[in-house]
């Protein structure tokens, strides 16, 4: 990931259920599919995808299937920045 990359921005963890609806919206988005279709993949209402972006309580399983319909998936990782995050962040702001 290189700061002189406009299209590349530090990657963080998400913390918050609204900043994970945010994030699986925008995917959803980018691969040009509807909340309609993600349910009938995941097996869930459409209503279900409509909670799980705008950041309400779900289960983890239809977060997990709504994930796999749109071919991602989770990991878990270290919710504190690296040096090499912290010092994107910095350079970015010069």
């Amino acid at each position: 990931m290189s700061s002189k990359d406009p299209i590349t921005k530090p990657t963080f963890p998400l913390l918050f259920a609204p900043d994970f609806g945010d994030a699986f919206r925008r995917e959803r988005k980018a691969q040009g599919r509807t909340q309609q279709w993600v349910a009938e993949k995941a097996g869930v209402a459409r209503f279900t995808i409509t909670q799980l972006e705008s950041g309400q309580n779900v289960g983890l399983h239809h977060v997990l299937a709504a994930l796999t319909a749109l071919g991602k998936g989770l990991s878990i990782v270290s919710a504190r920045p690296d040096y090499d995050q912290i010092k994107e962040i910095f350079d970015d702001e010069q």
